[in-house]
Formats: C-alpha cells, sequence, structure tokens
C-alpha cells in the first residue's frame, strides 16, 4: 500500500532538482504548513526573539529532562517526526541522514552538508536495510519539508535547525486562542475537503 505522501513530496523530481551549489538556503528561518499547522524551524534565538514581537505576552512552561546520547537522539528524531508528520519512508530516511550526518567531519560541531549517495545498493555502498524506490521516496519528503535542499548531485545543503551536533533541543508548541472568524473559516475550509473528496471518490466509481 503506497504512502500518504504530501503533493509538495509527490512533485519533487529528484533527476530534476534546482541546485544551489555556493549558498544553503535553508539558513534562514522558515515555516512551512502541515495539517493546517504552521511548522517552523529555526536556531532557539530566532524562534524566540523577541524583537519579532510575536512572544510578547506568553505564558511559558519549561521543562529540562536529560537523556544520555542513544536516548538524545532516538527522543530528537521522535519528535521531529511527529512534528513534520513523516510517513514511513521519511522517518526511515531521516534517521539514516542523521547517522551519515554525524559521521560528517565538523567545524566547529557542524557541518553544512551531507553526501548522500547511493550505489551497490545502498547508501555509500552499504546495505541499510531498504530498496532504492524506499529511499528516494523518502528523500523527496525530507527535500519538500525542508529537510535537505539540493547543493549538486549526491550532495545536499542540511537544515541548522534539524541537524546539528549540540547536546540541548527543544521541541514547542504553541498554543493560540482561535477567533471566531478564524474557526467559521476552517470549518468552511474542512467542508471543502470533505465535498472535493466526496467527488473524487464518485469519479473513481
Amino acid at each position: 500500500m503506497p504512502e500518504n505522501l504530501s503533493q509538495s513530496a509527490i512533485a519533487v523530481n529528484l533527476k530534476k532538482l534546482d541546485f544551489s551549489p555556493l549558498a544553503n538556503p535553508l539558513l534562514d528561518p522558515h515555516a512551512i504548513t502541515i495539517r493546517r499547522r504552521e511548522v517552523r524551524a529555526a536556531r532557539a534565538d530566532a524562534l524566540i526573539s523577541a524583537s519579532t514581537g510575536e512572544v510578547s505576552h506568553v505564558s511559558a512552561i519549561h521543562q529540562i529532562v536529560e537523556k544520555d546520547d542513544a536516548e538524545f537522539v532516538k527522543v530528537f528524531a521522535a519528535g521531529v517526526t511527529a512534528t513534520y508528520d513523516l510517513a514511513q519512508a521519511g522517518q526511515r530516511v531521516f534517521r539514516l541522514v542523521l547517522d551519515e550526518y554525524q559521521r560528517t567531519p565538523m567545524s566547529s560541531g557542524y557541518a553544512d552538508s551531507v553526501e548522500l549517495w547511493w550505489f551497490q545498493g545502498g547508501l555509500g555502498g552499504r546495505d541499510v536495510g531498504m530498496c532504492v524506490k524506499t529511499f528516494q521516496r523518502g528523500l523527496k519528503e525530507l527535500l519538500a519539508k525542508q529537510f535537505l535542499a539540493p547543493r549538486s548531485p549526491g550532495s545536499f545543503w542540511v537544515n541548522p535547525a534539524l541537524f546539528f551536533k549540540g547536546d540541548r533541543v527543544m521541541f514547542i508548541k504553541e498554543y493560540r486562542r482561535r477567533s471566531k472568524a478564524e474557526k467559521e473559516r476552517r470549518e468552511i475550509e474542512a467542508a471543502a475537503d470533505a465535498r472535493k473528496l466526496e467527488l473524487d471518490a464518485t469519479a473513481v466509481v
């Protein structure tokens, strides 16, 4: 059964990538919409900078939990997976890319890109327990959701908010009071989506 990939991931053509050989386009804070949720990825100072005006009058509850190295990576990967609603292939390839990133030579504790060559039936010639189609499907999702950006064939810029070799990470979920107008707008969108699904199902029959 095919995975429920987003339309943006399906639209990615790995044979026609728009390379950016000189500059990493993922350095600036960015936001994408996933299931009507806005998801932002940035360094902590960029996310909560008071100069933006977006964090004023916010009540915050901050809990700190210490983990060993293995648990830290596991919790980090699980948090990112849930936040970005990664499909199964995307989850598996994200873990692979994390492993590759850890092997990449660092400068000041950071690497700006990672090499992802698939040959001899595996990543970097190593058997990683998946076929090339699964790898490509997961890679497309990571590109669509701005985990990676194409630098050159086989080389990808990494999003510094999602790939780093630090010792702490924060997953921030902000709750905002929804206005009546926003509630009505979302109800209209949901009804339109339901109607579209009904029409699509009728067309298939």
